[in-house]
């Protein structure tokens, strides 16, 4: 396979999650890869796991919030491999708060994180593309909840539901330069991040995901791996002309009433 043959593909939060499978499906389609993330182990684990399978693959340490290392992360990119022709904004905080308990602090984390960290990576990675004349492609994984969300995700939502809105402005200031954007409102997916917000937050067993699949329509969680194959079909040329475009990967209908 090679929908990303020759394509250099940055992913910010690679290293676990939604974002390590993103990471090893554009190598499986012949992309080299670069990931972020906080903490070196896994980034470097998740490297070599790349580099055994024959894709071209670095870490580059990066704590998305502070936007000063998110741009150095796409400076760090186009050095080492002299461009960056898609990038995967999935870094995210999921950490919980309502209307009525969430901190300053927390509204400001989610913001930094959820929203302003894909916009100055983006702007990074748009430049680089501008500079050169070149295509390119971006996917932000934003939720669900960014249609409304639970109580309990108040800081979340809003700042998920900016990112949609800067997923379409962003796309609609650069259709004419060929720099497709596009989003993924992804719902409940089983992921090592998820399994720590249940323990953490929920008093989730061991048992969670059994327990969540009873209530589910397809009887399951979502998968990561499919997800992954999802954006790289977003960020290929398969995917056409497609541009900002938030779509909506869950197994619920928004707007759906029983």
């Amino acid at each position: 396979m090679s929908l990303l043959k020759d394509k250099v593909v940055l992913v910010s939060g690679g290293t676990q999650g939604v974002g390590a499978a993103i990471a090893l499906a554009a190598g499986r389609e012949g992309a080299a890869v670069a990931v972020t993330g906080r903490r070196p182990e896994p980034g470097e684990a998740l490297v070599a796991t790349l580099k055994t399978a024959g894709t071209e693959a670095m870490y580059v340490r990066t704590d998305v919030a502070d936007v000063a290392e998110a741009q150095s992360s796409v400076a760090a990119v186009i050095k080492a491999y002299g461009r960056v022709d898609c990038l995967v904004n999935s870094a995210g905080l999921t950490s919980r708060g309502s209307l009525l308990d969430t901190s300053p602090e927390l509204f400001d984390q989610h913001m930094a994180i959820n929203v302003r960290a894909p916009f100055f990576l983006m702007q990074s990675a748009v430049a680089d593309m501008l500079t050169r004349r070149a295509a390119g492609t971006i996917v932000n994984i934003i939720s669900i909840s960014e249609h409304c969300g639970q109580s309990y995700l108040a800081a979340y939502v809003t700042a998920k539901a900016g990112l949609a809105g800067l997923t379409r402005n962003a796309a609609n200031a650069h259709r004419f330069d060929r720099i497709r954007i596009n989003g993924l409102n992804i719902g409940w997916t089983s992921t090592e991040g998820e399994d720590v917000t249940q323990r953490r937050f929920h008093g989730a067993g061991d048992d969670w995901r059994e327990q969540a699949a009873k209530t589910l329509p397809m009887g399951r969680l979502g998968d990561v791996d499919e997800i992954a194959e999802f954006v790289v079909f977003l960020l290929s040329d398969r995917s056409g002309v497609v541009t900002g475009s938030v779509i909506d990967w869950d197994q619920n209908v928004i707007g759906a009433l029983d």
